[in-house]
């Protein structure tokens, strides 16, 4: 085994301190109240992680506003004082047990397959997301064509994120992160075949990441100097695991320079594989391009599950902390079981099935 100390070194990411470099990657979970607050079940949840020894947990998207944010049913949010205090029983219990917490803002845009606020969609232009809704999200059959977003709506968004931000500093979070992958709204700006825009939000890649990057400059500027603000971004989305941006290295980093100069402390980027050129059959990650053109500390997701992999991303300088998925949803206490040579567990399937959310069986065994 090599010497795994530089996961559990220290890093300071913006005005958070983190006490060592694994965190837990957000993950859609939908449980709580239909009114999109959340529960005693998703405290403990949260908790069992801290408790677990990761450093950062990133929580599942929370949807921003009651207006087109919302992008699954018991989905959770922050877009009302009450949805605000509501997490503030996850964030004091992640606190007590020594970790960090950012919350993870999300619009859903196109991509949404259960709202409670309206019954439509809208999307940078009238295109819908490839591929079926996710049934174990409580979706089924294909996603609707969105209308197209007005700019009064994109100033609407945006005055929306910075809300959200603010009630997640009020709740006490540590930082929040911008949700600008997957294929949601923002990641939907990015993606050319989903932006046909001819105004200044469409076209070259330094246009289809201007709304990203004004929504990143907004957050900035209007939280305090001790809350952390990143972005996370990908290629893949939800509905389409194949996509790769058709301009290559260029648009990498047209991306992540322009995201790199809007003050944030962070980007995250997720992909299949995090260790996988971005590109082709060689060249550098999606981290080691983030991390190369934003000149900003870089949290990575993909296929990290093995200590050796995850080691990896750091000594080659292609990543600062790694973030795990299904691995931390089958080992709650990933960190303490490698540094005590452990062995891990495989993800139990039925964690998925039939609906994603928090099982009673699974808080009992954390």
């Amino acid at each position: 085994m090599p010497d795994l100390a530089p996961l559990w070194s220290p890093l300071q990411i913006g005005p958070t301190r983190l006490e060592n470099r694994v965190a837990l990657a957000p993950m859609t979970r939908i449980s709580a109240t239909a009114e999109g607050s959340a529960t005693d079940r998703m405290v403990a949840y949260y908790e069992a992680f801290a408790r677990g020894g990761f450093g950062l947990l990133i929580t599942e998207g929370i949807y921003p506003d009651a207006a087109y944010g919302q992008g699954y049913l018991f989905q959770p949010g922050i877009a009302t004082e009450e949805q605000a205090q509501a997490w503030g029983g996850v964030v004091g219990a992640v606190h007590a047990s020594g970790a960090k917490i950012f919350a993870q803002l999300m619009h859903a845009g196109a991509q949404a397959q259960g709202n409670r606020f309206v019954d439509s969609t809208i999307g940078p232009s009238a295109v819908a997301p490839k591929g079926e809704q996710l049934g174990f999200y409580r979706g089924e059959g294909p996603y609707p064509v969105p209308a197209e977003i007005t700019t009064e709506q994109m100033e609407d968004v945006r005055q929306g994120f910075v809300a959200a931000a603010l009630r997640a500093e009020d709740a006490g979070f540590d930082g929040v992160e911008i949700h600008g992958a997957n294929g949601y709204l923002l990641d939907q700006f990015l993606t050319d075949y989903l932006n046909l825009r001819t105004d200044e939000y469409g076209g070259s890649p330094a246009n289809r990441v201007r709304f990203a990057a004004e929504i990143c400059r907004a957050v900035r500027d209007a939280v305090g100097p001790e809350t952390a603000v990143g972005i996370r971004i990908s290629q893949a989305k939800v509905s389409d695991h194949d996509h790769r941006w058709s301009g290559g290295a260029d648009e990498a980093e047209a991306i992540f320079s322009t995201l790199g100069a809007t003050g944030i402390d962070f980007i995250h980027t997720t992909e299949y594989k995090a260790t996988a050129p971005a590109f082709g059959d060689e060249g550098p990650s999606l981290a080691a391009l983030a991390k190369q053109h934003s000149g900003l500390p870089v949290i990575a997701n993909g296929h990290l599950d093995d200590p050796e992999t995850a080691l990896s991303m750091l000594n080659d300088g292609a990543a600062d902390v790694v973030a795990l998925g299904k691995a931390a949803l089958a080992n709650r206490d990933w960190p303490r079981r490698v540094r005590k040579d452990l062995p891990l567990d495989e993800l139990d399937a039925s964690l998925l099935a039939p609906v994603a959310d928090v099982k009673d069986w699974e808080l009992e065994l954390s």
